[in-house]
């Protein structure tokens, strides 16, 4: 095969309990563009200039968008981001649940919860 099918990851796909009051933190606390809330329902946010797109899918189930390690929860989705420390005092002072700040071979990173429990990670 001389050049791949797939380009590139186009959207992430989210499960949230409440569309709207999960759509209006994704927006209002990490900063990101939403984009619409369909009829399906759906939302769709956008992540930066990129063509990446983060969908929140409203469910009843409890279920999340990270999963389990020897029992141990693992996100699945990571963001970057220049300013993790102010970032990290950003969310902290938006009452997220937000873990401490770490060091791994040369690069800091922290794990933080959505609203709904999604497990997720911020590096530089």
């Amino acid at each position: 095969m001389s050049k791949p099918f797939i380009e590139q990851v186009h959207y992430i796909r989210i499960p949230v309990r409440n569309l709207e009051q999960s759509a209006q933190w994704y927006r209002d606390v990490l900063g990101l563009q939403l984009l619409s809330i369909t009829d399906d329902p759906l939302a769709i946010i956008k992540v930066n200039e990129g063509p990446f797109l983060l969908i929140l899918v409203p469910t009843d189930d409890e279920t999340f968008a990270h999963f389990t390690i020897d029992n141990e929860q693992a996100f699945s989705i990571g963001f970057t981001s220049s300013k993790l420390t102010e970032f990290h005092q950003h969310l902290v002072d938006n009452q997220v649940t937000v873990e401490d700040i770490e060091e791994d071979n040369g690069h800091a990173y922290f794990h933080f919860y959505d609203p709904n429990g999604n497990k997720l990670q911020v590096h530089w």
